[in-house]
């Protein structure tokens, strides 16, 4: 891919101004063929979409393709006048933001203005001539410390990582207790219509590594994978289907492809080995069902009931039901069989939270609103309900780790913890008001 990069800040000038006023923060050509003043038309052609309502991840202007991200108040840029494969400028884009935001805490235009010395490091590093190079925050911290001074004696020193086959992983580390911890979340994304029916839904899952191991261990992961067990003829139990899996880089894919080993030496610490998704009928596991009266020039009514359609054994932990109102209610008043209802004017929400939620309880909220006499013009949509959890000791796939095996040279022994959790994702319930 080869591309330049501009980060670029928004901000309006003026109150009630319609124009937008953007500003070049930091750039960095890194092939010299593209004139950078081709990013001065960048703008106008968002507006242009903006206004049209076609707003279009990538942009052209002559032979030169703007493809974009925002974060907060900036627009990260890259432009490129070849073929580029467009997925890898996007992840590419999206690295930097991740980058920057380990170093800084938070991407925005102060944090870069402060930094400017750091970014143009960062920049010279993440990529070579339109190619990424070192991208993993954790080695680019052993050679790149944000205090000035240490700078140009860390230059002289580059971390051997950077040379190394294993690129994400230092060699030399120790620790006492030798442990990694293994985190299965899944996100469930469901969509119900105002009827009752499911309209879709699907699991995203994602398998998250604390790794505390000495040395430069070997780790194996097993899990309960469809394709796995017909492949070795082993048909027994409960086996998931997973579409879509992505793997750290860490992961030797050769092995993978041929026998569905997950083999792969972990980086130090927090990270990502694998997410993947589920494509199957999810039934909703908090069911919401709502009443939504509306009398003309008095009052709203709302009614709504959630019921808990998973294990009893299981509990879903601060759950949140998020039911839209009218913008010109007032006068709220609550009652609820459990928990507590608050509103919230400015996004026109009822939130209801429930700390702990067993499965197979139903609950329930009353609401009333006054409504002004004078009724509002304008015409509302219909935002659905929508709700938040998490569920913990619990997959609705049935994903399960079956074995986590750790070999390392010097042959210690080493502990993996397993923890599982359930959460909602895009979790939507159309309504008929």
């Amino acid at each position: 891919s080869y591309l330049s990069t501009a980060v670029g800040q928004l901000s309006a000038p003026q109150h009630g101004d319609v124009s937008l006023l953007v500003q070049v923060l930091i750039c960095r050509n890194y092939k010299g063929d593209v004139d950078m003043v081709e990013i001065d038309h960048f703008l106008p052609l968002l507006m242009q979409q903006e206004e049209e309502g076609l707003i279009c991840p990538v942009m052209s202007h002559g032979n030169v393709h703007f493809l974009w991200i925002k974060h907060n108040n900036l627009y990260l840029v890259a432009t490129t006048n070849k073929n580029s494969n467009a997925s890898l400028v996007y992840s590419f884009l999206y690295k930097l933001v991740e980058v920057f935001t380990e170093y800084f805490k938070e991407l925005e235009e102060e944090s870069i203005q402060d930094n400017f010395v750091v970014v143009y490091e960062l920049l010279d590093e993440l990529m070579d001539f339109g190619f990424p190079q070192t991208t993993d925050s954790k080695i680019l911290q052993e050679y790149i410390t944000q205090e000035g001074a240490k700078l140009e004696v860390a230059k002289s020193k580059v971390p051997t990582t950077v040379t190394n086959a294993v690129s994400w992983r230092s060699e030399g580390i120790k620790y006492k207790k030798n442990e990694v911890f293994i985190d299965v979340i899944e996100s469930i994304n469901v969509l119900v219509n105002a009827n009752g029916s499911v309209m879709s839904s699907d699991i995203v899952g994602s398998i998250k590594l604390k790794t505390m191991l000495s040395g430069m261990p070997e780790l194996r992961l097993g899990l309960n994978d469809r394709v796995l067990f017909a492949l070795t003829g082993r048909d027994k139990g409960k086996t998931v289907a997973m579409e879509d899996v992505k793997f750290h880089q860490c992961v030797r894919l050769s092995r993978f492809e041929s026998d569905r080993t997950i083999s792969f030496i972990p980086p130090d610490g927090e990270s990502e080995l694998m997410s993947y998704r589920i494509n199957t009928h999810v039934k909703p596991l908090i069911w919401i069902e709502s009443v939504i009266e509306k009398f003309s020039h008095s009052r709203v009514e709302i009614m709504v009931k959630a019921k808990g359609q998973f294990k009893k054994q299981s509990v879903a932990n601060n759950v949140e039901v998020r039911v839209p109102v009218p913008s010109d209610a007032d006068s709220p008043k609550f009652k609820t069989s459990t928990g507590h209802a608050k509103y919230v004017p400015e996004k026109n929400l009822v939130v209801w939270t429930i700390k702990s939620f067993p499965g197979g309880k139903e609950y329930l909220m009353r609401a009333h609103f006054g409504l002004p006499s004078v009724e509002n013009d304008e015409m509302e949509g219909k935002p659905p309900i929508t709700v938040n959890f998490e569920i913990p000791y619990f997959t609705v796939s049935g994903i399960q780790v079956r074995y986590m095996k750790i070999i390392e040279k010097s042959g210690y022994q080493a502990l993996p913890w397993v923890r599982y959790i359930t959460q909602s994702g895009d979790y939507q319930l159309r309504t008929n008001a």
